[in-house]
């Protein structure tokens, strides 16, 4: 692919989500989402809710054992897997025997959202990247549990799909988040360049980076989806494009922009002050109809 910024329209997002007549749950993929730990449960809730809505056939949230019962009851649709898990009710390095049978069943996984900064979680983390040979988003605590060294992503097996905040990614790098956002295009191009990977760098005009050199700027969405769990959302839906065979790039740049129109029409509904990242998931189906069906 030549080294330009993508133009992204319905008429292609379309072609890429349109279903035979004559297909199964197994045709859309199957994706594993690493996420939750106490008091974090609703991460996990978001990114498995919007990998179902995002077209997914199936979708299994490995979970804390002990926070089993509490997604079993809030998902319908969600598989569960319970793992192993620290003291802390977090998932535990140990669990990385289940996740490693589970692997063979899945065509993409996501990792991160509200797993928790535990030592032993970021172990767990660390051991998955260097090992999964399936396509997987690394978001929110997945990237902090790399502690400011990006050079594990050369690690990966598969190309990586990041989608931090500024925060995030100064953090990761060890730079300024002021630098990063008098510079986002030229950041996201070096880092994805070094590292391999794609960026997906959030915030007013989100910037989608790939390895080759090809970008996306997103122009949808608005400032109240500013609030705790939308990016769990973005998560989800770029996990369910990758499961469905979607290349990373492009999946990643629909997933934002897709995410951003379901914020536009649950703002017209609720207005910016009181829109939650509820209102985002569950405003997907709307746009999807409009969009696919």
């Amino acid at each position: 692919m030549s080294k330009k910024r993508l133009g992204l329209d319905k008429s292609l997002i379309k072609k890429l989500l349109a279903r035979k007549k004559e297909s199964h749950k197994g045709d859309y993929g199957h994706v594993l989402v690493l996420a939750g730990s106490k008091g974090l449960t609703g991460a996990a809730y978001l990114t498995s809710q919007a990998a179902i809505l995002s077209g997914s056939g199936l979708v299994t949230l490995g979970i804390p054992k002990s926070l089993n019962q509490i997604m079993e009851a809030k998902l319908t649709e969600v598989m569960t897997l319970p793992l192993s898990e620290t003291d802390a009710a977090s998932l535990s390095v140990k669990a990385y025997a289940g996740i490693n049978k589970f692997l063979n069943k899945i065509d993409a996984a996501a990792i991160g959202p509200g797993l928790s900064k535990n030592p032993d979680t970021k172990k767990l983390v660390k051991k998955l990247l260097t090992s999964i040979d399936k396509p997987f988003v690394l978001d929110a605590d997945g990237i902090k549990a790399l502690d400011g060294k990006p050079i594990l992503l050369k690690k990966a097996k598969t190309i990586p799909i990041l989608t931090p905040h500024p925060g995030e990614l100064a953090n990761l790098l060890g730079i300024q988040i002021d630098y990063i956002q008098r510079n986002r295009l030229k950041v996201a191009k070096e880092f994805v360049k070094k590292y391999r990977s794609v960026l997906v760098l959030k915030g007013y005009k989100t910037i989608v980076a790939a390895y080759n050199g090809v970008q996306y700027i997103n122009n949808t969405g608005n400032p109240g989806m500013a609030s705790g769990g939308a990016g769990d959302v973005l998560t989800g839906i770029i996990a369910s494009f990758i499961g469905q065979g979607i290349e990373p790039f492009t999946a990643a740049s629909m997933g934002v922009y897709i995410h951003g129109l379901a914020g536009d029409i649950a703002k017209k509904e609720k207005g910016e002050t009181s829109l939650i990242a509820s209102d985002i998931l569950f405003a997907l189906p709307v746009v999807f109809k409009k969009i696919v069906d």
